[in-house]
């Protein structure tokens, strides 16, 4: 229960985080940014620049703001513990993310590759910790299960 609690503070401060990295109004950005809907793209333009730090920045910046969900959701939600369920679930909230982005938000613009580099971040997270943590659950599971037998064991025992 302790491990969940946390896990969903966190989970609530990173929802903080990313809704003020992501969907800040940069009013002096609109004549700058441009919609992407292709995958690949804006990766390649950040690569193809010259300065590594607003690479390591951009490319670096998108993976780590995925890595919470790959952390986090195994832990909040057993049901969504497999790799396949974390990404699509990552992928969902990044895209309405986006959407939001190009939508609402002024100076921003939506970007598939920015999706696709968040889940890269959650499965680098999962792969990392997530698995680990999310089994949290099979040890309350086990020990509920132990505590179950010795519970037998007394009564048979009388």
């Amino acid at each position: 229960m302790l491990a969940m609690l946390c896990a969903f503070v966190l989970m609530v401060g990173f929802a903080v985080v990313l809704a003020k990295i992501t969907l800040e109004p940069s009013p002096a950005s609109v004549s700058l940014v441009h919609s992407n809907l292709r995958p690949g793209r804006s990766i390649r333009a950040y690569l193809d620049q010259p300065d590594l730090r607003d690479t390591v920045k951009q490319i670096g910046g998108n993976i780590l703001l995925g890595m919470p969900f790959g952390i986090l959701v195994p832990v909040l939600a057993p049901g969504a513990r497999g790799i396949w369920r974390v990404l699509l679930l990552t992928a969902t909230v990044m895209l309405l993310v986006e959407m939001a982005q190009g939508a609402l938000v002024t100076g921003r613009a939506f970007d598939v590759d920015d999706v696709i580099l968040n889940t890269s971040g959650a499965l680098l997270g999962h792969l990392l910790v997530g698995r680990r943590l999310g089994r949290v659950h099979d040890r309350r599971a086990h020990d509920g299960r132990a505590h179950d037998r010795r519970a037998h064991d007394r009564r048979g025992s009388v």
